[in-house]
């Protein structure tokens, strides 16, 4: 049966149970199933906010509540979430709830998916903007928009729509259209990420006519492999950005704003040129690199249309499925996972170990040392080997940042 507009409370419940059962086997959806999921998630939001608005039960308060009714802790939610700083963070409501979560709350604590789905009060994209949430001072003081010479919320309101809609980011119905995807997200740092991204795209087009045309056909293993062995130049970050730009992508530089934990983003502007933005938090060449093809790997990928933008803190071990074939294609690039675990650098690690395995595979030791020190947990080794400060002065030499 089509999907219609809704006008009873019968056809809107059957509609909220039927997208939440589509939610607990999303996995397996098939396309029309995904399309279907999302047209009636349309027509829910679309009657709750408009004809008939309800009153829903609180998704966090029913796990609050299940978790008093079964004697749950919060530890006893981390298979749910992943980490206990994700369970802290949905419980303070600082982090919205995901499809997996929402699938594994409703399989593991019997919560009904209709309770979680569609009534994610942290979801962006179903909230009205509020202007005056976005960081002026520091989108002054950086140069982003003009300093208020008068005081007033709709001055400041109209400065910030006409910096947001200058970038091509969609606004309509009183809210973002490009929603954001990755683990720097929350709904804590919502606006200063659009406002970042705002700037983001806005620098990429100044570098557009240096851009070769994109084909997307092009973007394979092999690709990767050869940007991750640029890395073995002394001059491989200017050499990976001059790459990707032979090949139609765009390269920004742009520092992520107070309060955000961001290391890149993958996106493409209206025109569908994909952008690539690293923040170099971390100016080190192991975060470069690894950065870097993590967000090819999304262009590659992951990203369809101008409708969604990945803002990645890879400091976070992701549970998103599409965050963690990044990192594995990244990884693969660089160093496959068969040569890893039989490498001298692996098996019994140490300076002389690490550099020949680079020399091997062409690349730079500090992808290896990075490598090294994210698989064992142990972050005090081999600190040196890293390329601390090393990002930055190869390109503020040729005046790249």
């Amino acid at each position: 049966m089509d999907a219609k507009i809704i006008r009873t409370e019968d056809q809107y419940h059957a509609y909220l149970k039927e997208v939440g059962d589509l939610i607990v086997r999303s996995d397996a959806l098939t396309r029309d199933e995904q399309n279907r999921m999302e047209v009636l998630t349309v027509l829910i939001e679309s009657y709750e906010n408009g004809k008939c608005p309800v009153e829903p039960t609180d998704p966090i308060d029913a796990i609050l509540f299940r978790m008093e009714e079964r004697g749950l802790k919060r530890a006893d939610l981390i298979p749910y979430f992943g980490t206990s700083s994700r369970v802290s963070e949905v419980l303070n409501r600082k982090r919205p709830l995901t499809v997996q979560m929402i699938r594994a709350l409703s399989l593991g604590l019997g919560i009904s998916a209709e309770t979680l789905v569609g009534l994610n009060e942290a979801s962006p994209v179903k909230k009205e903007i509020d202007w005056s949430k976005f960081p002026i001072k520091e989108m002054v003081s950086r140069g982003w928009i003009e300093r208020l010479t008068h005081k007033g919320v709709g001055l400041a309101e109209n400065v910030i729509k006409n910096y947001i809609a200058t970038s091509g980011l969609q606004i309509g119905s009183a809210s973002f259209r490009r929603t954001l995807a990755g683990d720097a997200t929350s709904p804590t740092t919502m606006y200063a990420l659009y406002a970042w991204l705002a700037r983001v795209i806005q620098k990429a087009r100044i570098s557009k006519a240096a851009l070769n045309a994109f084909d997307p056909d092009k973007i394979n293993s092999g690709f990767l492999r050869e940007l991750a062995q640029l890395s073995w130049s002394e001059r491989g970050p200017l050499l990976a950005v001059e790459y990707l730009q032979k090949h139609g992508i765009a390269v920004v530089f742009e520092g992520h704003l107070k309060g955000t934990q961001v290391d890149g983003a993958a996106l493409r502007d209206v025109d569908g040129t994909p952008i690539i933005a690293l923040t170099l938090r971390y100016d080190r060449l192991d975060n470069f690199w690894f950065t870097l093809l993590h967000e090819v790997a999304h262009v590659w990928k992951h990203l369809e249309g101008d409708t969604e933008a990945f803002i990645d803190d890879l400091n976070i071990s992701s549970e998103d499925r599409r965050e963690a074939e990044a990192n594995r294609l990244a990884g693969e690039a660089f160093i496959p996972r068969l040569i890893w675990r039989r490498s001298e650098a692996y098996v019994s690690p140490s300076k002389d170990n690490i550099n020949n395995l680079a020399r091997d595979l062409k690349i730079h030791p500090a992808v290896v040392a990075g490598r090294l020190r994210k698989d064992t947990g142990n972050f005090s080794i081999f600190s040196d080997m890293l390329g601390n400060g090393e990002v930055k002065r190869i390109l503020v030499s040729e005046e790249v940042v």
